[in-house]
C-alpha cells in the first residue's frame, strides 16, 4: 500500500486562545484524512455507500506532542494499523512544519471503524474490496 497524507493549513477559526489548534479539530482532520485515504485506495466513500455499507467511528485516541499554530504547514499521514472481521483501525500522524522548524510530529491518533449495513446499521463483515485495499493484515 502506498503512503498517503492530506495537506492541511490550519484556519484562524481552528485556533484557540492559547494560539494553537483546538484539540477537537484534530478529529475533523482525521475524518477528512480517512476519506482521502479511501479515495487514494480506490474505495470511495460514495462507492462504499452504494454497496450498502457504511463505516462508523467507535473509538478514538489522540496524543498531543507539539502545538500546531495558525498557518503552519501541516499534513495528516494515514496508515492502516489493524483489520478485524468487522472493524479496522487507521493511524494518523499530524506532521507540522513552520518557517522555523523542520517537519515534526505534533499529534498521533487512531480511529477504530466498524463496517455497518445502510439498511439496519448492524455490523457487517468488511467487504472484500475494502479489505484488499487496506492490505488484508489477516494474511500477515
Amino acid at each position: 500500500m502506498s503512503a498517503f497524507s492530506l495537506p492541511v493549513v490550519p484556519r484562524f477559526a481552528e485556533v484557540d486562545q492559547q494560539g494553537v489548534v483546538f484539540n477537537a479539530h484534530y478529529l475533523t482532520w482525521f475524518d477528512e484524512a480517512c476519506t482521502g485515504f479511501l479515495d487514494h485506495l480506490g474505495v470511495t466513500y460514495p462507492g462504499l455507500i452504494a454497496t450498502g455499507h457504511d463505516i462508523q467511528v467507535v473509538h478514538s485516541e489522540i496524543d498531543y506532542l507539539a502545538g500546531v499554530r495558525w498557518r503552519d504547514s501541516v499534513r495528516v499521514a494515514v496508515q492502516c494499523e489493524r483489520i478485524g472481521s468487522t472493524s479496522f483501525a487507521l493511524g494518523f500522524t499530524v506532521l507540522r512544519h513552520n518557517a522555523d522548524t523542520e517537519e515534526q510530529t505534533a499529534v498521533r491518533g487512531q480511529n477504530v471503524y466498524v463496517v455497518v449495513s445502510t439498511d439496519d446499521w448492524a455490523k457487517r463483515p468488511i467487504p472484500d474490496r475494502l479489505r484488499e485495499a487496506l492490505g488484508n493484515p489477516l494474511r500477515r
